[in-house]
């Protein structure tokens, strides 16, 4: 079956135009809201955008997974704010609990939320909303955007950009329909940093991409690894370190399942007699997981496999021999526009969460002195603005 991809290299003459069209559309919804024309809410913390420039597997949940557990070793109450991918809560906003279906919360927000119960998961297509409803509730330490480089309705102080390989080569530039970013490389601007997931070796090749793309936006270039530490059975919740030596097979849900393939024969020392794809966030039911016990009991293969996200909703449906991926993200190389230098991400970060705190609050005291000398509040980055319905 052709890929997506695939179609628009071909049609990419007469899709152009179109993606072109959208971006410019897209930089006129920037502008307005630059310009306060379209109204935006913000955090009395700081907030952090986890996001990127197209659609795809860039590493969004995993890095936020990693936040989170950053957050809890600092004590700051952490608040996600994410729209929730196919998530139907019986109401808005949605604070996400580990008992919840997939249904309800999502599968992304559901994973995040059992990985972290100490923070708080708020599920709300209008994230103003839902970060109002936060602030009066949770009162947090850090509030991160997920998925949210292009939610412009929520300030934010820093957004993490986070790019494929490919976002760099062939697929530069290419807007919907033509491609699959969502805004044009103009957008990129407003990014503090870019991630790669990419191994070592592999991010070291990009470095004349980096500079021949990412050089004029003057912020430094991070890489990271999914590492497998092991396996989870996805019914009892029993941890396995070791690789399965017997025949598996692999089930897939997500967008990228190529990469998930790769890591799975790299961990196990062998590939899956077979690998069976669904479309990215696939609601899994009962007859599906009774077509995958049926396949894997034809190959003769003792084990299924799947990754985290589809092991929260495949959760009560699955068997006996079911298992996820034991994950953990891994900082590798930097670039900053004069070779690879510099620290790593997770080093970067703490230094730039603390230069982010310590700027909020030398504006909130500023603020709070000019207001004891005239007697009228001023709006300043730690004050939120006049609030107006959101415009998605």
């Amino acid at each position: 079956m052709m890929r997506i991809e695939q179609y628009q290299h071909i049609l990419h003459p007469l899709l152009a135009p179109l993606g072109a069209a959208y971006a410019g559309g897209m930089r006129i919804r920037r502008r307005l809201y630059e310009t306060r024309v379209l109204r935006s809410w913000r955090a009395r913390v700081p907030t952090v955008s986890v996001g990127n420039i197209g659609w795809g597997g860039t590493g969004k949940t995993p890095l936020t997974d990693w936040l989170l557990d950053w957050a809890a070793q600092r004590n700051l109450d952490a608040v996600v704010l994410t729209r929730g991918y196919r998530a139907r809560p019986r109401s808005l906003p949605h604070l996400v609990q580990p008992g919840h279906l997939a249904e309800e919360a999502g599968d992304e927000p559901l994973m995040l939320c059992r990985r972290h119960p100490e923070a708080r998961i708020v599920v709300d297509p209008v994230r103003a909303r839902g970060g109002r409803w936060a602030e009066r509730n949770a009162r947090p330490g850090v509030v991160f955007l997920d998925d949210g480089f292009q939610h412009l309705a929520v300030r934010r102080d820093l957004d993490l950009v986070l790019l494929r390989p490919s976002d760099l080569g062939s697929g530069w530039g290419r807007v919907i329909p033509a491609g699959s970013w969502r805004e044009g490389s103009s957008a990129l601007q407003r990014a503090g940093a870019f991630l790669i997931k990419t191994s070592a070796a592999g991010f070291r090749r990009m470095v004349p991409l980096f500079e021949r793309r990412l050089l004029s936006f003057g912020v430094p270039v991070f890489s990271f690894e999914l590492v497998v530490q092991g396996l989870v059975h996805v019914l009892t919740g029993q941890r396995r370190p070791h690789p399965l030596q017997q025949p598996y097979m692999l089930v897939t849900g997500v967008g990228e399942p190529a990469q998930v393939e790769r890591t799975a024969t790299r961990f196990m020392g062998h590939a899956p007699k077979e690998h069976i794809i669904y479309p990215d966030h696939h609601p899994f039911s009962r007859l599906d997981v009774k077509a995958i016990e049926q396949r894997a009991a034809r190959l003769r293969c003792p084990h299924v496999v799947c990754t985290p996200k589809d092991a929260v909703k495949l959760g009560p449906l699955s068997r006996d021999n079911f298992w996820t991926f034991d994950l953990d993200v891994r900082f590798g190389p930097a670039w900053r526009g004069h070779g690879l230098e510099g620290a790593r991400f997770d080093a970067w970060w703490d230094a730039r969460f603390d230069k982010i705190r310590a700027g909020l609050a030398n504006g909130a005291s500023a603020a709070e002195r000019k207001k004891n000398g005239t007697g009228n509040p001023v709006e300043n980055e730690s004050t939120p603005p006049c609030e107006a319905k959101e415009n998605e």
